[in-house]
């Protein structure tokens, strides 16, 4: 297929919306509950197999921040996950505060030169490794 000049002109108005994350975790009850206490809601009614056990989820907060959760097929190794999500709040002290109130490990803020106001590192219950700014 060639590329004419029409075709790269009207792909340029065609763009990436949003991204998604989709986080293998082996309870997604458990995993709702944790993310409810970062702030999302849950999105639509949970997918069920045939016991009746959640296996999917999408959560949300408003249009900006968005995770769908999925029971893994295999066991989960212990340990954090090779990859790391950020999570922008508004006020990230204040947001900080808030998760430890809920109950929420946090780790202590540091000031990367990346991230000059600060950021800490919150852990999912399957390792995976949220740093909030």
């Amino acid at each position: 297929m060639s590329v004419s000049a029409e075709n790269v002109e009207a792909s340029t108005k065609v763009a990436p919306k949003s991204v998604v994350a989709l986080l293998n975790v082996a309870d997604v009850d458990r995993s709702i509950g944790f993310y409810e206490k970062l702030g999302f809601e849950v999105g639509n009614e949970p997918l069920r197999n045939d016991q009746g056990v959640k296996t999917f989820v999408w959560m949300h907060r408003g249009n900006a921040a968005q995770i769908m959760l999925t029971r893994a097929e295999q066991p989960l190794g212990p340990g954090p996950r090779h990859m790391m999500f950020y999570l922008y709040s508004t006020d990230m002290p204040a947001y900080r505060e808030q998760l430890i109130a809920r109950g929420v490990e946090v780790g202590k803020v540091t000031y990367p030169f990346w991230s000059p106001d600060g950021e800490f590192p919150v852990n999912d219950p399957d390792g995976w490794v949220w740093i909030v700014c």
